[in-house]
């Protein structure tokens, strides 16, 4: 029984979690902003149509919003987030195999039925098997029925051919309105590879899409019938790959586990300067204790810190980057030990005469919090160790109970004014207690 690999990917994510909280932003123009508010990151539908470009400056197109009367909003990653988990959740149970491949896109595989009458396409290949339109319709209204969110499902034998089929459901006349595009059921995908230009082809950057138009590669079908000798040779096996994926034959597996990370970073651009030794010492305490609650999330312990900062390379000063590492003796992640290392490093970073505009924590000769190479001149008996990863484990769990920043380190300072500008933000219904609206009857 042949397989077929999905692409379920969020329409405009950021913009509909928006409208999910909100319905009085459906069917108006909508942005969404990133850190600080400085540019568009998330367009609706209607935001598009009124030619809002993406990425742009909000400085910059801020009178253009504002004629059109377009709805502008900061980021609201709490919310994106929870909404994300709650769209992978749904959708586990209608595929035998889920790969989580960003906040709003995750692959998936499923089994065709067996075909009625069996088929061949313009080269003589094997068809696939029925159209999966169907199924994909019904997971469409269920995610949008249980989540309020729009999704547009690509269908085909393998994952760069997913891709392009999703893209065919999300911009296509035809295949707009249903939100669904089975490829491998059409009669011949020719024509629809034609359409897809090389650049636009999932793994094609921009060098090597330069490479293929030189040489009259200009769209995914010449792509998929050049002689595979010189693509290899541009590109070595990972070329074949690609190549062999337009063609029907899935080299790409779903990674259902995502593997160990290797480094874990944290860093944020501030919303004013900070020009003193004490604020860069509470931002880099913020930082830090994020980054061991992700580490503990990952089941990790962190061997080595280093922390950078930057000023601004626009505000007409000579600009300024530097960084430092800390070896830590006993890989740790334990807020308190890191915080402890990493602190003095500001010391050897902050410079008087140049306002910074960054800083960040970065986590690496991280391994599994199951082993723990103990040091003799760093003992730590194991109560100890039990003591310190119980008040850890109750630490987070307060925090995931009563909302990130319930209970925080002193060094992270009270209500720094370099903390991230969201003039803009939204409601946090979902993560939120105090934010769950209330109906009056």
């Amino acid at each position: 029984m042949a397989t077929a690999i999905v692409l379920i990917d969020g329409n405009n994510f950021y913009a509909s979690c928006e409208a999910v909280l909100d319905p009085g932003v459906i069917g108006r123009p909508l942005v969404v902003l990133s850190n600080n508010d400085g540019c568009i990151v998330s367009r609706s539908a209607e935001a598009r149509a009124l030619g809002v470009p993406m990425g742009a400056p909000y400085f910059q197109v801020q009178r253009q919003l504002q004629q059109h009367q377009v709805i502008v909003r900061s980021s609201n990653y709490g919310l994106y987030a929870d909404m994300s988990q709650r769209l992978m959740a749904t959708l586990e149970p209608w595929v035998e195999e889920l790969e989580v491949y960003s906040i709003d896109e995750a692959f998936g595989r499923l089994r065709r039925p067996p075909a009625q009458t069996e088929g061949r396409d313009s080269l003589g290949r094997h068809r696939a098997g029925p159209d999966l339109t169907a199924w994909g319709q019904a997971l469409r209204q269920r995610v949008r029925r249980d989540l309020g969110l729009p999704v547009a499902i690509g269908i085909a034998p393998t994952k760069v051919l997913a891709k392009l089929a999703n893209r065919i459901a999300k911009q296509d006349p035809q295949y707009r309105q249903q939100g669904v595009f089975d490829l491998a059921a059409v009669a011949d995908p020719d024509p629809w590879l034609e359409a897809v230009a090389i650049e636009e082809v999932w793994g094609i950057g921009r060098q090597l899409s330069r490479w293929c138009r030189l040489r009259g590669i200009a769209n995914a079908r010449q792509l998929r019938d050049m002689p595979p000798g010189e693509l290899r040779r541009r590109c070595g096996v990972v070329g074949l790959r690609l190549q062999l994926e337009l063609r029907g034959s899935s080299c790409l597996p779903l990674v259902e586990a995502a593997p160990a990370k290797q480094e874990t970073c944290v860093s944020r651009s501030f919303s004013t300067p900070i020009t003193t030794r004490a604020e860069l010492s509470e931002a880099v305490a913020t930082y830090l204790s994020r980054a061991a609650e992700k580490l503990r999330r990952q089941r990790q312990r962190a061997g080595a810190i280093t922390v950078f900062v930057r000023s601004s390379p626009f505000d007409g000063t000579v600009f300024y980057s530097n960084a430092a590492t800390v070896v830590l003796p006993l890989a740790s992640q334990d807020t308190a030990v890191l915080l402890k290392a990493a602190l003095p490093l500001t010391d050897q970073l902050f410079r008087p005469h140049k306002p910074l505009r960054k800083a960040g924590v970065l986590l690496q000769g991280l391994q599994p919090e199951t082993l723990l190479q103990h040091h003799l001149l760093a003992p730590l008996s194991s109560e100890e160790q039990a003591r310190r990863e119980a008040l850890m484990a109750a630490v987070d769990g307060l925090n995931r109970r009563f909302g990130s920043g319930t209970l925080q380190w002193a060094a992270c300072g009270l209500s720094p004014a370099w903390m991230m500008r969201r003039s803009r933000l939204s409601r946090a219904a979902t993560t939120r207690l105090s934010d769950v609206p209330v109906a009056r009857a």
